[in-house]
This record gives structure tokens, C-alpha cells and sequence, in this order.
């Protein structure tokens, strides 16, 4: 059993109508600590600030991983997490590429399930919310110097979230960006890490300037290549084929966007994973067969693309309108996570 340390006062709840996405923390985190070469044993302890010297290494050099997944409760009470071993696979797969300690995960998912159970409250049931996870792990070595920390903090703490996106299923407006680079192959676009995101604010400050909702990145080489979205993998229905950019080393491996390309090929869509360039976007809007787009991260699940900027101009896609294989894929996957469809794959895990 986790130790626990329970707050001496709980917080009001906020309204679960109207929570947007990452505003309220729960009572209570995770914590576990690694020094002199080992990692202690996690602890559940009140959510409240850290005490960091400012000295500590991921300050400076920015040694700091994440992940994110969603928790969810049904009418019977019952708490269930989606894919949380996949998380933890990859969390300690972006450990390895920042020479930050792995973890062991099935002892995290233990005291993650304890935690689950003392935040139930927390827990919106009301469709389209969950109580979304986020596992994080930072360099906090009191010494500067550029090199690898030999302390860490690992913590996990919990927000209550509605859409991700303001306008929820309403497609978005994303804006193509062909001159600034998130990430490059040999670098740490396939890691969970805190420095790729800074890299994205720039391309996101701009489309939202520009009246966009998110940011598309090409390659860094030839910015040529669609890679992915600052949130989301993405996807183009073109002449009916399902394409979604290779994992070269340059973008996330998204557990979203691989449930996405399972549930597809189960039932019976071709799907490919391959080098997608933007001319062969603009030529497939120009002679319709751009069916539809869809991004796909853990934060908004699937959310169709109604309008891509690019080059000063706007590519209007399906009408700006959701097309029938987001859809599906939408009300699939969401349904295996609500326990309203069947768990065909094995995703969903049951904590209490």
C-alpha cells in the first residue's frame, strides 16, 4: 500500500461544466524521489508547491519529461484508465534519450491507482470530460554545469478537463509553418520532453495571431514534409486512403494516433504510414480528393481540421465540416474509453 499523507483541508470542486482544460488540481499528487543512484518509493502527499534551489538543473538545461492520460468514471462508479502502460513505455523510452532514470512502472501504476481512488470525487462523468494524468519527471540536482542530473523528482498530478479545444468538436483552423522547426531527425522530436514544447510556442503565438487554432510543422530539412501538430498527430483522408507521417525520429510516437491506425485497420479502412508532403495536400485539395483531416493526442482526442493555412492561403477541407471517418473514429475510441463500446484491444484498465 502507498503511504499517504492527506491534505489537512479539501478544495471546493469547480463546476464541471465549465472546467476548459488543465485549470483545477486535485487535493492530492504522486511523488517519488531518485538519489545516491536509486529511486525511493512513491508517496502520495497534499498537491501544494515544490522547494527548489535556484541552482536545480532542469532550470537551467531543461532535463524534464512528461506524459498525459485521461482517467475516467462511469454511472456504476467504476474508475478506468486508458493505455497507462503505454504512457509509462513511453515516458521511460524519453527517460533514456534525456539520461534521466527509468522507473519501475508497474510500482508508478500501483501508487497511480491509489491516488485515483483517494481523487475520485475529482472525476467529471458528464460526456466529453475526464481527469486527465500527467506523470512528469525533472532534473533537480543543485549544480550547473551541462551535464546529465544525478537527482530527479518523478510526480504525477491530476486535473479535472473538459475539450481541449474552446469550440470542442467544431473543426479547427490550423496554420502551416514553413519556416520555423520544433524538431529534427537526431533530435528529441520522438521524446515527451518539456523542450520541444517551448520550441512550438512560437509557431502556436503565430497562428493564433493570424485567427488560427494550432500550428503544423514541417520537416526541418527541406520544410517540405508534414510532421505534426504542437498537440496532435496528423492525419489526411486522401482518395479515401487514411495517411499519417512516418515515425522517422522527429515526432511523437502518439498512443493516440496508434489507436487511430488499430481501429482503422480493423475495421477495414487502408491506412498508410508514410512521408506525406504539403504540394501533394495542396494537389489533393485542388482535385478532390482531400476527403478529410484529423489530428489525434490524449488532451483532445480527435479533432477534425477544417481549414489548413498555408502559404497566404486557405485550404478549405470537407466544407469545413467533420468528415465520416474522423467521426467514427471519434465515437470509437471515445466509446472504448467511456466503456459505452467494446474494449476490442485490451486498452482500458479497470483501478477500482
Amino acid at each position: 500500500m502507498t503511504k499517504i499523507t492527506l491534505c489537512n483541508e479539501r478544495k471546493a470542486k469547480p463546476d464541471f461544466s465549465k472546467l476548459g482544460f488543465g485549470k483545477y488540481f486535485t487535493d492530492h499528487m504522486l511523488l517519488m524521489e531518485y538519489k545516491d543512484g536509486k529511486w525511493g518509493e512513491p508517496e502520495i502527499v497534499p498537491f501544494k508547491p515544490f522547494e527548489m534551489s535556484p541552482a536545480s538543473n532542469i532550470l537551467h538545461y531543461a532535463q524534464g519529461i512528461f506524459e498525459g492520460a485521461k482517467a475516467y468514471k462511469n454511472d456504476k462508479g467504476e474508475i478506468t484508465v486508458f493505455r497507462i502502460d503505454d504512457n509509462f513505455i513511453r515516458m521511460n523510452n524519453s527517460a533514456r534519450r534525456l539520461c534521466m532514470p527509468e522507473f519501475d512502472s508497474a510500482k508508478v501504476k500501483a501508487a497511480l491507482f491509489d491516488l485515483l481512488k483517494l481523487e475520485e470525487s475529482w472525476i467529471p462523468t458528464a460526456k466529453g470530460t475526464a481527469l486527465y494524468i500527467r506523470p512528469t519527471m525533472i532534473a533537480d540536482q543543485e549544480q550547473l554545469g551541462v551535464h546529465a542530473s544525478k537527482i530527479y523528482k518523478f510526480f504525477i498530478i491530476l486535473s479535472p478537463v473538459g475539450s481541449y479545444y474552446a469550440h470542442g468538436l467544431e473543426p479547427t483552423k490550423i496554420l502551416v509553418e514553413d519556416f520555423y522547426t520544433r524538431a529534427t531527425i537526431g533530435g528529441t522530436g520522438e521524446a515527451k520532453c518539456m523542450g520541444n514544447y517551448a520550441c512550438s510556442l512560437m509557431g502556436g503565438e503565430k497562428a493564433a495571431s493570424l485567427g488560427y487554432d494550432q500550428c503544423l510543422w514541417l520537416d526541418a530539412a527541406e520544410h517540405k514534409y508534414v510532421e505534426e501538430v504542437g498537440s496532435m498527430n496528423m492525419f489526411f483522408v486522401i482518395n479515401n486512403v487514411v495517411v499519417t507521417p512516418a515515425l522517422v525520429g522527429s515526432i511523437l510516437p502518439g498512443i493516440t494516433r496508434n489507436s487511430c491506425i488499430q481501429v482503422l485497420k480493423k475495421y477495414g479502412y487502408k491506412v498508410e504510414e508514410r512521408r506525406i508532403s504539403m504540394d501533394e495536400v495542396v494537389e489533393a485539395a485542388n482535385n478532390g480528393t482531400l476527403n478529410e483531416a484529423f489530428g489525434s493526442g490524449t488532451a483532445a482526442v480527435i479533432s477534425p481540421v477544417g481549414v489548413l493555412g498555408y502559404k497566404g492561403k486557405d485550404i478549405i477541407i470537407n466544407n469545413g465540416q467533420m468528415g465520416p471517418i474522423t467521426e467514427f473514429l471519434y465515437k470509437k475510441i471515445t466509446g472504448i474509453q467511456n466503456r459505452e463500446e467494446p474494449d476490442e484491444f485490451g486498452w482500458v484498465t479497470k483501478v477500482n
